[in-house]
């Protein structure tokens, strides 16, 4: 970590930082606060606003698990973000990514006009369509079209937020190191 951590407590905050102290411990309960949250906490009110987007994007959605993780974890993988990828490739699995499908996606060369086995029609757009945000930011009518006729205006906007939301995240952990995991092999889970 290229910052040192902020403390993992409330002793010494004012109210309002005591007060987004807990609204962060409450989401990750019964986990303790991460290393993304003790650097974010350096400065209180971003980790707030943080806390709340990326908790709406991670609980408040309609997208069923396997495809939030699939967008998570392939932008993890394209931006070397090691730390994103080891904390939702698990959660990918979990959430119904077949064990060919999770070494696929770990894989930042993959996402070519064919479809690889060991993923559905709906998990082979989202891998397309998070490659065009996150590669090239512009998304061809022809990955968006794909993805538009697999899933609904709700969900499109969803898987959207999410990739975008994620390469903040992946972003942010990757320039101040979080979790000292820059340069780790981003394998799949077993």
């Amino acid at each position: 970590m290229r910052l040192p951590y902020a403390a993992d407590s409330k002793e010494g905050l004012d109210e309002a930082s005591a007060a987004i102290y807990d609204r962060i411990a409450a989401r990750r309960a019964p986990r303790p606060l991460q290393a993304l949250d003790l650097t974010l906490f350096h400065s209180p009110n971003v980790a707030d606003g943080w806390n709340s987007f990326l908790g709406a994007i991670r609980t408040r959605t309609s997208l069923p698990d396997d495809i939030r993780e699939i967008a998570i974890c392939r932008v993890a993988v394209l931006n070397g973000a090691a730390y994103e990828w080891l904390s939702h490739a698990p959660l990918a699995k979990k959430g119904g990514v077949s064990e060919e499908g999770m070494k696929s996606l770990g894989n930042p060369e993959v996402a070519g006009a064919t479809k690889l086995e060991g993923f559905s029609d709906k998990q082979w757009a989202v891998i397309r369509y998070s490659d065009a945000m996150t590669r090239d930011v512009k998304v061809s009518e022809e990955v968006f079209g794909e993805l538009k006729k697999l899933f609904s205006e709700q969900e499109v906007v969803e898987i959207t937020a999410t990739v975008a939301a994620y390469n903040c995240v992946s972003r942010f952990l990757v320039a101040l190191d979080v979790g000292e995991k820059n340069g780790t092999e981003m394998t799949a889970p077993q």
